[in-house]
């Protein structure tokens, strides 16, 4: 019998992907963990590897295709390895039948599937994770039709970008009415909630004026307009400072071969990620996220920092994990690494989760200083700008100094001003005199 592989789990709140490129053809044979084709998701773009090992039989999919977990992307006209019969196979395997994800709501087929993997973690889900998952036998068109709610007044929730069966109706048994719609959008606005309804102004028509393109958005791009539309929810302030690179500029010179030799390179933003870890230990709300739900600060023990990294496909943020137990050599070569792995749109979902606080440097570009957005759920971030040679006063005289500008914003709401200022203050003098973190 033939095996089908699937479309793996996506990973938390993920729900579909278009592909962007099909990596085998019919009739190939292809091995356990090959990588068949790659995925673009709101989060970042991945190759999914098979789970079955054999020969090729139908490639059910093409570029520019959409596709969700469940759907089967490849059957095999021959298998072996993973491909085994399903009474031989895995628990692993054997449990991970039909579709899973909360995005689907197929009903598993009774043909022998392939089994499933989290491109997060780019491991077979354990079957009894599978087997926990409900079965949802009414898709999402069926369940649209089952609510009270007039054409006209799901028009309107669909112009709002409101999911008209997150709207409570108030009419005779429980039907919507635009009324509701829009007490729903109010409620979001209010509260911070996440619609996307702020967002969806009707543009004027620009092609009275001009020759126009409209282009459809990545999803990654698309993604981050929605992630920063919320973050910009939180009242934001940014402190500026400078710090001079005298003496960053004399370790480099010292140690930048040895680093070099371990594998990275000795930048700015390497030595950053290890002061930032010392300034949060002596200011513990800059790892912290405000639940206004339950009214309360989750402080977090742990020191993972994001970076921002600048790819074709749009902003990506890998996490340095732990970067209070590493070295500057450490966060250099492993720096280097997952940046090199943004580039080359290889990293998962787990290597862009768990960071407290966020670090983006703009100074191989240009410009003076700039307004960095919090990285939500996080309540702060530094930006770093251009260093530049500028005059500095030091024992009654002018001399040139390579001043780095530093832009600091954080959430009000849980960070005071004056503590910003003492943290980014810390930050100068840890760059300026090293010594620092250890007083």
């Amino acid at each position: 019998m033939a095996l089908e592989f699937k479309v793996p789990e996506l990973g938390e709140n993920v729900e579909k992907g278009d592909v962007v490129r099909v990596m085998v053809k019919a009739g190939d044979v292809i091995a356990v963990d090959q990588a068949v084709f790659e995925l673009e998701t709101d989060k970042a773009t991945i190759e999914v590897p098979s789970t079955v090992a054999g020969t090729v039989g139908e490639v059910r999919i093409k570029q520019g295709d959409k596709v969700k977990p469940g759907q089967v992307v490849l059957t095999f006209a021959a298998a072996s390895g993973a491909g085994q019969s399903s009474e031989s196979r895995s628990p692993e395997v054997q449990g991970a039948v039909g579709v899973q994800g909360s995005g689907s709501h197929e009903i598993p087929e009774s043909k022998a599937p392939a089994a499933v993997v989290n491109i997060a973690t780019a491991r077979p889900v354990a079957a009894a994770v599978v087997a926990a998952a409900p079965v949802v036998a009414a898709g999402p068109v069926e369940l649209a039709l089952s609510i009270p709610a007039a054409p006209s007044v799901r028009r309107f929730a669909r112009e709002l970008g409101v999911e008209i069966a997150q709207v409570t109706g108030t009419g005779p048994g429980g039907r919507i009415g635009q009324d509701d719609v829009s007490a729903y959008v109010k409620g979001q606005l209010t509260s911070g909630g996440s619609t996307s309804a702020r967002a969806h102004v009707a543009l004027p028509d620009f092609s009275k004026w001009g020759v126009v393109e409209s282009k459809p958005m990545s999803n990654i791009r698309r993604k981050t307009a929605e992630h920063l539309s919320q973050a910009w929810q939180a009242p934001h302030v940014t402190q500026n400072d400078k710090a001079d690179l005298s003496g960053f500029d004399s370790f480099r010179d010292a140690s930048g071969a040895r680093v070099e030799k371990a594998g990275g390179k000795l930048t700015i933003t390497a030595v950053v990620i290890k002061v930032l870890a010392a300034a949060i230990d002596r200011f513990p709300q800059f790892a912290s996220s405000v639940d206004m739900a339950n009214e309360a600060i989750v402080y977090k023990q742990y020191r993972h920092i994001g970076v921002a990294v600048d790819t074709p496909s749009g902003l990506l943020v890998p996490v340095i994990r732990d970067a209070n137990a590493k070295t500057v050599t450490q966060i250099a070569v492993e720096l280097a690494a997952v940046s090199q792995k943004a580039r080359d749109k290889k990293l998962s979902l787990d290597d862009m989760s768990g960071g407290v606080m966020t670090v983006t440097n703009l100074g191989g570009i240009g410009g003076t200083s700039f307004t960095p957005i919090v990285n939500r759920p996080e309540v702060a971030i530094l930006g770093m700008s251009r260093s530049r040679i500028e005059p500095v006063w030091h024992d009654g005289q002018f001399v040139p100094r390579p001043m780095l500008p530093l832009s600091l914003s954080y959430d009000h709401r849980v960070i005071d001003g004056a503590d910003a200022a003492r943290f980014l203050r810390f930050v100068v003098e840890a760059l300026e005199q090293p010594l620092t973190m250890i007083l």
